[in-house]
């Protein structure tokens, strides 16, 4: 089995309106603040975690060999070195390998956590980069989502990448949508991939954090 969280350890991936990273720990503090919103935790079904429980979770997640996480961040705001990179961060995207007996399967979850970034397209390129990057990195060729019954943008959104209904569970009002990856689906969802540059995450950060010094009094 592939390990596929350290695989991710140092790749940046960037998109037109997004950049997405390695989860580390100047994440968790940002991180820690959405996830106490009862709303997001509604959305993940998650419980609330305290800030130490927080670091503990990014941890294992880092060392988890059937998950892979990134941050999203505004390109926009990364783009401007003085901006801090946790306050460029706008929500999570997550490739979790489900079933132990077929690594080609995978469950794909996307979190837009800052309201003002819905609604603007950013989820769809995620979608589109992390399936592109679970593909041709991971050997992913089936993903899966779980969306919530109410939730119809997500769910017209996935369609729009050849997602099908393969069930709906009444007591945790939830959809589970799935696509196979196939000849057609490369081509007409991801094209010649030049939508999206890989780079090393590492000297970026370290090319960004080098062109900002501030001025000591």
């Amino acid at each position: 089995m592939l390990l596929i969280m350290r695989i991710n350890e140092d790749t940046l991936l960037e998109g037109e309106k997004v950049v997405l990273v390695p989860y580390n720990s100047d994440h968790v503090p940002r991180y820690h603040q959405w996830m106490c919103s009862p709303e997001l935790q509604k959305l993940t079904a998650s419980e609330p975690l305290t800030l130490e429980q927080e670091y503990d979770m990014q941890r294992s997640w880092r060392e988890d060999d059937d998950k892979c996480t990134f941050i999203i961040l505004d390109k926009q705001k990364w783009a401007d070195p003085s901006i801090p990179e946790q306050e460029c961060m706008v929500g999570d995207v997550n490739i979790f390998l489900t079933d132990p007996s077929d690594p080609s399967l995978a469950e794909l979850e996307i979190m837009i956590a800052v309201p003002c970034y819905r609604g603007k397209g950013l989820g769809k390129e995620v979608t589109r980069m992390m399936m592109c990057y679970g593909i041709h990195k991971l050997g992913i060729r089936k993903f899966e989502v779980k969306i919530g019954l109410d939730n119809k943008i997500s769910i017209a959104m996935f369609k729009k990448f050849y997602f099908r209904e393969l069930s709906i569970s009444e007591v945790f009002q939830e959809v589970t949508l799935g696509v196979t990856v196939n000849e057609a689906l490369q081509k007409h969802v991801f094209g010649n991939m030049d939508f999206m540059l890989q780079r090393e995450y590492g000297k970026a950060r370290d090319s960004r954090q080098a062109t900002f010094t501030p001025l000591s009094l």
